[in-house]
């Protein structure tokens, strides 16, 4: 009788270790999955950056130095590893502070701000920001699962013999970069 109750202790205790392991499975593809979420989103608004630093350099052509700015913002942030989340979140938030500039000169010319072109622009570039703020959330709420998941007792025993992980967060860390720019025109 003994040797049924230890044997089903220990099929017990084998069906929570299989629990615990596919709780951080789940919960590493839910980061996996933000993270995608954030990827699709950085790519939209990159791609709607050239468009609209054309749009702004025909109105004001000696303003340079913001439309490289943005340009070369754009294609570090572009050439970051995309598995290098610290990283990223660096250029993307140097990139936000190079749009504030663009969108700063554009402010200066009410014929460019009456353009239906950079209006939609604008407002394409605002709807992906906040499509942005949404998948970083996201992101961050599912690194919060996993990494609650990890740290925890007994979990953190399967984690550590499966190799997870504790994921980084999608941070940005000068305070000046967190503002979302807010253009009115």
């Amino acid at each position: 009788m003994a040797t049924w109750i230890v044997l089903g202790l220990i099929v017990l205790i084998g069906l929570y270790l299989v629990y615990i392991y596919n709780d951080l499975v789940r919960k590493r593809q839910m980061v996996r999955e933000g993270w995608s979420g954030i990827d699709v989103q950085l790519k939209r608004r990159s791609d709607l950056i050239p468009n609209l630093v054309e749009a702004v350099k025909g109105y004001a052509t000696h303003e340079r130095a913001a439309f490289e700015a943005v340009t070369e913002m754009r294609t570090r942030a572009a050439g970051i590893d995309p598995a290098d989340v610290a990283g990223r979140a660096r250029a993307e938030g140097m990139l936000t502070q190079a749009l504030g500039k663009l969108f700063a000169v554009a402010e200066a010319y009410p014929e460019l701000k009456a353009s239906a072109n950079f209006r939609e622009l604008q407002s394409s570039l605002e709807s992906v920001e906040d499509a942005l703020q949404l998948a970083r959330r996201y992101y961050n709420g599912a690194v919060r699962a996993l990494n609650v998941v990890v740290e925890s007792f007994p979990s953190n025993l399967v984690a550590r013999r499966f190799g997870f992980t504790q994921e980084e967060y999608f941070e940005i860390e000068d305070p000046a970069e967190r503002a979302v720019p807010r253009v009115s025109f």
